[in-house]
């Protein structure tokens, strides 16, 4: 049986994970030839290439594997340094760039709950790092290796992996009251939805179309969008004045009691259903993250 150099592993994942030779060089703390040299060494070890040098660069299929199997160490040996902090309280460690557990979480979910969910952990010493991306695309992530777990609206389970079911998360149409005064005096319906500008949180996201389109009975509908890639910063733009804004309804609860900002669509809820997916290995790390974010999920999520 093979058994691979866990420097050379960390090399590797180094180069995908900060996109490039010089930042994975200076991260190590080594030279870029360094960095080459182990790249070159693990490459001949495995017989195939692993990273393609394209913009952006990207993991072989091959280098995939290898950065699933650096991450797993990762996973490992921060296991087992939670299990000897248990046994020596006194011992203490700074967070190292091999030790941190990566997942993958949408903007929403960052911006609404999840961050709570997650504190506990984090102020325990639990090295995190939250990659965000949109809810149907976070899976994509853990189906490359580059993370241990994502919050994503798939549910079946990917191979390897387990899955937890989180709940819905509510979303509304809101806009400021003068804007909808002027833009929506009777509401959100057919006649008008084409007159507005909508807020959208990037060009994957389609929410704001799938609202409308279930909302008012319609299909194949075209907006007109703006791109703000932030949850908050939707909000805080729907707050300008800019349009309308299709958001959780967890971030904006307050400040539609304040009257703040109005619902442009009262009775219309869009429910998006999370799920939790992770690696299907015995870990503490990984069950205390799943208990975390089920547990607050549980309270906030319908």
């Amino acid at each position: 049986m093979t058994i691979y150099d866990p420097l050379a592993l960390e090399c590797l994942a180094a180069i995908i994970e900060e996109g490039g030779f010089e930042r994975a060089a200076q991260r190590l703390n080594v030279t870029q030839s360094a960095i080459s040299q182990r790249l070159r060494v693990l490459e001949g070890q495995v017989g195939a290439i692993l990273i393609v040098r394209s913009r952006p660069l990207q993991a072989t299929s091959a280098g995939r594997l290898l950065l699933k199997h650096a991450k797993q160490l990762r996973l490992i040996r921060t296991d087992l340094e939670r299990d000897l902090k248990e046994l020596a309280p006194g011992a203490s460690g700074g967070i190292r760039e091999d030790g941190r557990i990566s997942i993958a979480i949408n903007a929403d979910s960052i911006a609404s709950w999840a961050l709570d969910a997650l504190t506990d952990l984090v102020t325990q010493g639990l090295p995190i790092e939250i990659i965000a991306d949109d809810q149907d695309f976070t899976h994509d992530w853990l189906r490359e290796g580059q993370v241990l777990g994502c919050v994503t609206t798939l549910k079946q389970p990917l191979r390897g992996c387990k899955v937890t079911g989180l709940g819905a998360m509510n979303y509304v149409a809101v806009a400021t009251p003068a804007y909808a005064q002027t833009h929506l005096a009777g509401g959100l319906d057919a006649s008008n939805f084409r007159n507005i500008t909508y807020i959208a949180f990037n060009r994957k996201d389609d929410m704001q179309r799938d609202f409308v389109a279930k909302a008012l009975g319609l299909k194949h509908i075209s907006l007109c969008q703006l791109f703000v890639p932030s949850s908050e910063g939707q909000v805080r733009a729907a707050l300008g004045g800019w349009g309308v804004s299709v958001v959780p309804e967890l971030l904006v609860r307050g400040l539609v009691e304040t009257g703040a900002l109005v619902n442009v669509a009262p009775g219309h809820v869009m429910a998006t259903q999370l799920y939790w997916h992770c690696w299907n290995l015995e870990s503490d790390v990984l069950d205390a993250i799943t208990v975390a974010l089920s547990t607050r999920a549980e309270k906030l999520l319908a």
